[in-house]
């Protein structure tokens, strides 16, 4: 299992369009990815869990990858994060 912290930057937080690309780049990989914030752990995969989260700017939020291609399935997900 690999993980990061990541500090939401969007100005508008985790919105329906970076969650969808969040969730494109999850879904690329076999890996299972899972984002947890205030405890409470959400799929990455689906993009109303993601939605779900309630996620702002300046949040902190911890993204964890686990499975065969796990390393790449975390360098994605945080890719797609920094891209707006």
């Amino acid at each position: 299992m690999v993980k990061t912290e990541y500090e939401i930057r969007h100005e508008e937080g985790l919105h329906a369009r970076p969650a969808s690309d969040l969730c494109k780049e999850a879904n690329r990989f076999k890996s299972s990815v899972t984002i947890s914030k205030d405890g409470e752990d959400y799929d990455a995969k689906s993009v109303l869990m993601v939605l779900c989260m309630g996620a702002v700017k300046g949040d902190v939020i911890e993204i964890r990858a686990e499975g065969d291609d796990e390393k790449e399935a975390l360098e994605a997900v945080i890719k797609s994060l920094d891209t707006e």
